[in-house]
């Protein structure tokens, strides 16, 4: 096995507010980090190409993985453009941007890479805290799904959830704390309709992230 089993990191990465920062953190504990991109028939390419930019800016590895198939396997309007987005949580419902299975897709496959490179520890940025209602963003499902991974490959991943107690604000304090606030500010895409930086401000991702930053910038000043 490498001898750098415990100094590489795999970060699911997106180019968006929490992936930018999860990839940052990485890069703050590990001495070599590598970032995977899902091309999964979302809404814009502008992300994938988004990702790729932060990803060669922050001097770490790239690789996208197409992943088409998952657009096809349920109606969710963040694969379907023709499908309005759901802009608030239905009642006892899931959004319509939820896209079933997809982290614990991205998951497997992250998990097969590292399996391939010797890697051991993988970093996603899901969240309980501001998660969209998404179940698959839950700290339940993370621990279950590193579990079945270290069974179905027998070795022993660990996957890391930075951001998992920390709600949009906490987010955007921990992108400072790692010297990056500009960058996660101005550089990233979080919009689901693929505009930069603020984005569309009326899509969940949207409403969440500059709520957030609305929070984080009004402590910062009455401290």
């Amino acid at each position: 096995m490498n001898n750098d089993y415990n100094r590489h990191a795999l970060v699911l990465f997106s180019g968006g507010q929490d992936s930018t920062t999860c990839l940052y953190w990485a890069k703050s504990r590990f001495k070599h980090v590598h970032a995977l991109c899902f091309e999964y028939g979302q809404r814009h390419s502008q992300e994938v190409e988004n990702a790729r930019r932060l990803a060669e800016r922050a001097g770490t590895t790239f690789q996208l993985v197409e992943a088409n198939v998952i657009a096809k396997l349920s109606l969710n309007s963040l694969t379907d453009p023709s499908m309005e987005m759901d802009e608030t949580y239905p009642d006892k419902s899931h959004p319509n941007t939820f896209v079933p299975g997809r982290n614990l897709f991205f998951l497997t496959f992250a998990a097969a890479i590292a399996y391939g490179r010797g890697i051991r520890h993988i970093v996603t940025g899901v969240s309980e805290a501001d998660y969209s209602g998404y179940p698959d963003c839950r700290d339940t499902f993370v621990h279950s799904a590193n579990a079945t991974l270290n069974l179905a490959m027998d070795r022993q991943f660990e996957i890391h959830t930075p951001l998992m107690w920390r709600n949009k604000k906490e987010v955007w304090q921990l992108a400072e704390e790692l010297g990056v606030f500009e960058i996660v500010q101005n550089e990233t895409l979080t919009c689901y309709n693929g505009i930069l930086a603020q984005g569309c401000g009326h899509c969940p991702a949207c409403r969440l992230r500059n709520e957030g930053l609305k929070e984080y910038l009004a402590d910062k000043i009455t401290k």
